[in-house]
């Protein structure tokens, strides 16, 4: 099997990594950058475990072979804080206690982040839709809502 070198830039940063050609990108930035904030859950873009933003897209990443992503922007779950600062998304979840066992939790941050950028200011019913792709068997999704809602809120103050 032959391999591909990727040339990408991560969270603003440039990235150089080699893989096979048939590997995803789920499973290289995990293994190949040490981005383990990328979460597998089902291998089949069902869950939205391994979201991340792709040229700004909200996309699986289990779903994206690696070498799609030469030359093109990504976006993690470890490139919504800024330095020791957590983003209002992180704050909220904290404090509305919208996470348990973690899994999900990275792809509902980089989704509601998403989903924010578009639209500051959603309803409920569109912050409902717009995490629609992601799956929680923990919390139920009252409190992921409501984090949102409130992040929402504090970022439109600044």
């Amino acid at each position: 099997m032959s391999g591909v070198l990727v040339s990408t830039t991560i969270n603003g940063d440039a990235v150089e990594f080699a893989c096979p050609q048939n590997e995803t990108l789920l499973n290289s930035l995990r293994d190949r950058v040490g981005l383990t904030g990328v979460k597998e859950g089902c291998g089949t873009g069902d869950c939205g475990a391994c979201s991340i933003t792709l040229d700004g897209r909200l996309v699986c990443s289990c779903l994206v072979l690696s070498a799609e992503a030469n030359g093109r922007e990504i976006g993690t779950v470890e490139g919504i804080a800024q330095g020791d600062k957590l983003h209002p998304l992180q704050e909220k979840f904290i404090e509305h206690a919208a996470l348990q066992c973690g899994i999900c939790t990275p792809g509902f941050l980089v989704a509601a982040k998403s989903l924010l950028e578009r639209n500051p200011n959603p309803s409920e019913e569109e912050i409902r839709y717009g995490l629609a792709g992601n799956l929680c068997r923990c919390t139920g999704y009252d409190k992921i809502v409501r984090a949102v809602q409130a992040a929402a809120k504090e970022m439109r103050k600044k």
